[in-house]
């Protein structure tokens, strides 16, 4: 008799347990909108494969408009299960206000080094909120097929660069450079953090500055929006009203030479453009120097603190932490390079060219991102403006340090 009993419970619990999973569906907040179709057609597929329980719907938002959507879903009570966290003070703020929840006793974050974790824990590292997902790097993309018609070399230092731009715009039949200035955040993101690290000597300086011991006026942090003051002259007309998309569009139509970029292009690029497609370096100022690149810890994800849908949600989150899915993103959504411990071999040609710069310089993060906007005014927000008045010439390099460096002094203790 007791075993019909404990049978008869077990039977229950499985159909419980089953009738639960089934009707779990977890939907994911980002900024990624281009990897829709990878997320519908090869991630989540393969998750729910092993999972066949627990559905999954990635829902993202345009990347500019994402923290502001995300705060005010969360505010609302109406965000997802699952939120994609951008690095470092974004996050530790709603982890801070709430809204993540801490992974620290998840299991599988033991798969990833403490530098990876470093992006999405609290200042002590006792709380880890987010899973570590992907870095991408900075530089340059460039159509290969126009390089070869106008018999250019891929430049290293910023003299052949520039020499590159001029002879490209000489000729006529490309926009030197595709990136536009309306959406403000390319201007820095592209811009200022691809070219700048160059300058301030990576993590050298980046530390430096979150320490007090440089400043935004000192020139190694002027100088970068001198060079971008330069980048006017390459860009179109029409670029101040030219938005991200317009950018990617002219780029992969074969319109533009040159694409200031980030690794995480790559994907789209793929299936838009017909032509081969190369990567170079942010140019150094002189030949024989040191190179830097933002290798950035970019995208993480994290667990709504008011889903409703915690053990689906939590499921899902060990499988990203997984060497499954580190082979599967690194391969699905090329330019994106996994930060678990698990070595991934890369198939994309560009990826694999891009991540091999790591051999050959040194690695930072962007400059803004940890630390430095916490405050107000946000040093990562006025950066992009910034970056956006040295290229229109509507400031100088030297009142804009100037303006930054008051701002940051005006809450931040180290730079008063």
């Amino acid at each position: 008799m007791k075993r019909k009993v404990l049978s008869l419970a077990l039977m229950t619990t499985a159909l419980v347990t089953s009738a639960y999973a089934q009707e779990a569906t977890l939907t994911i907040e980002s900024w990624r909108n281009d990897d829709l179709a990878l997320w519908q057609e090869k991630i989540i597929p393969a998750f729910e494969a092993e999972h066949p329980g627990i559905k999954v719907i990635f829902s993202p938002s345009a990347p500019a408009e994402y923290n502001a959507v995300l705060n005010s879903k969360l505010e609302a009570g109406s965000a997802g299960d699952l939120i994609t966290c951008r690095p470092f003070d974004a996050s530790l703020a709603l982890y801070e206000s709430g809204h993540l929840t801490d992974l620290s006793d998840l299991e599988a974050m033991g798969n990833f080094s403490d530098v990876a974790k470093s992006a999405w824990q609290t200042d002590d590292a006792s709380a880890s909120f987010c899973v570590p997902m992907a870095s991408v790097i900075h530089g340059f993309i460039y159509n290969k097929d126009a390089f070869n018609e106008l018999g250019l070399e891929v430049p290293t230092t910023e003299a052949e660069f520039f020499a590159a731009l001029d002879k490209i715009k000489e000729d006529g039949t490309y926009i030197p450079m595709a990136m536009g200035t309306n959406d403000q955040w390319e201007a820095a993101t592209m811009g200022y953090n691809n070219i700048g690290p160059n300058y301030w000597k990576g993590e050298e300086g980046r530390q430096a500055l979150i320490k007090g011991e440089q400043k935004l006026t000192d020139p190694q942090w002027v100088a970068p929006y001198a060079t971008l003051a330069k980048w006017a002259d390459y860009l179109g007309d029409g670029y101040e009203a030219q938005t991200y998309p317009d950018s990617q569009n002219l780029f992969t139509l074969g319109r533009a030479a040159i694409y200031p970029a980030g690794s995480w292009e790559i994907a789209g690029f793929n299936t838009q453009a017909d032509f081969e497609m190369g990567a170079f370096k942010p140019p150094v100022q002189n030949a024989g120097d040191t190179c830097y690149i933002s290798d950035h810890t970019d995208i993480g994800i994290g667990l709504n603190a008011a889903s409703e849908n915690q053990e689906a949600a939590r499921t899902f989150l060990s499988w990203v932490a997984s060497p499954e899915f580190a082979s599967i993103f690194g391969n699905a959504v090329p330019g994106f390079f996994p930060l678990s411990n698990t070595a991934v071999e890369l198939e994309d040609p560009l990826a694999k060219e891009i991540v091999g710069w790591r051999d050959e310089c040194e690695s930072t993060i962007r400059s803004t991102y940890q630390i430095l906007s916490r405050g107000t005014p946000n040093l990562e927000n006025e950066t992009w403006g910034a970056s956006v008045a040295a290229i229109k010439g509507t400031e100088t390099p030297e009142a804009l340090g100037q303006q930054l460096q008051d701002g940051l002094a005006s809450w931040y203790a180290p730079h008063q």
